[in-house]
C-alpha cells in the first residue's frame, strides 16, 4: 500500500509531517534513487527512500499511559520553560501527548509515537470517551446535570451530550465532587462548561481514556499500555470509523 512521502518520513521518526514537506520540496529526498521533490507524491515502505543520502527506517510504535500530575504542559516544549510531560518519559523515542490536560489537571495521558492512532482517538466525529473527576464550587443541582446531559449552548455553539455520575456533596466546604464523561476535547471545555452554571473547577484529574485508566499508578509515573489495552483502543476506533461512515 502506498502512502504519502512525507507521512513515511514522519513515520520513520526523522522529523515532523510538515518538516518532511520542506526536505522533499528542498530536493533532499530520493525515492529508489530517484529525487523527488512533488508534494503528494507516494511511495512504498518497502521502497528505498532516502534524506540527504541516508535511508530512512520505520520507527517501532510505542504506546504509554502516563499520570499526570499538576504543573507541567501537555507539550513536547514550552516557550516558558515550564515542565513537559516529555520530560517524564523515556528519552529513547519521540513521544508526543494523545491530546492535552490543562496545566493544573492531572489524570490519564496516552503518549506516543503512533501518529495515526492519536490522528484517530482525538478526532472530534469518532466520540471516545473521556472520563473526569471534577470537585466543584457548589452544590450541582439535578437541572444543571440534566442540562449537562442534554448539551448546553458555549461559545455559540451546542455542546455534545455529557455523563454524570458518583455525586458527592460536601455540605461543610459548599463543593460538590462528581463524575464526568465526555466525548469532545475542546480547550478548557470542562472549566467554562460548569463556569456557564456559576460552578468553579477546584479539581481536575481524568481518570479514564477510552478504556485506559491509571491502574495504580502514582503521579508522575508511566507504563507500557498492555497488549489487550492497545487492542480494545484499535477496536473503539474501527467501530467508530464504521459508525461515522453510515
Amino acid at each position: 500500500m502506498k502512502e504519502r512521502l512525507q507521512k513515511l518520513i514522519a513515520q520513520s521518526g526523522l522529523c515532523s509531517r510538515r518538516k518532511a514537506e520542506k526536505l522533499i520540496t528542498e530536493g533532499r529526498v530520493e525515492v529508489k534513487g530517484r529525487r523527488v521533490t512533488t508534494l503528494g507524491t507516494k511511495a512504498s515502505s518497502s521502497d528505498r527512500i532516502t534524506v540527504d543520502g541516508k535511508p530512512i527506517v520505520p520507527e517501532e510504535k510505542v504506546h504509554y499511559v502516563f499520570y499526570k500530575p499538576e504543573g507541567c504542559v501537555s507539550t513536547t516544549r514550552d516557550e516558558k520553560g515550564r515542565k513537559t510531560v516529555v520530560d517524564y518519559l523515556p528519552k529513547e523515542k519521540r513521544l508526543f501527548p494523545v491530546g492535552r490536560l490543562d496545566y493544573d489537571a492531572s489524570g490519564v495521558l496516552l503518549m506516543t509515537n503512533d501518529g495515526d492512532l492519536t490522528a484517530s482517538l482525538t478526532h472530534p466525529r469518532y466520540d471516545i470517551e473521556k472520563e473526569y473527576e471534577v470537585t466543584l464550587e457548589g452544590f450541582v443541582r439535578k437541572t444543571t446535570s440534566k442540562a449537562i446531559a442534554r448539551g448546553v449552548e458555549l461559545d455559540g455553539r451546542r455542546t455534545k451530550p455529557a455523563k454524570i455520575r458518583h455525586v458527592v456533596y460536601d455540605k461543610k466546604k459548599a463543593r460538590t465532587r462528581l463524575h464526568l464523561v465526555i466525548t469532545e476535547g475542546k480547550y478548557h471545555h470542562i472549566k467554562e462548561l460548569f463556569a456557564s452554571f456559576d460552578h468553579p473547577v477546584i479539581k481536575l484529574k481524568r481518570v479514564r481514556f477510552g478504556i485506559v485508566t491509571l491502574d495504580n499508578l502514582a503521579k508522575g509515573e508511566y507504563r507500557l499500555l498492555k497488549i489487550h489495552e492497545l487492542k480494545k483502543l484499535r477496536l473503539l476506533v474501527a467501530k467508530a470509523e464504521s459508525k461515522a461512515r453510515r
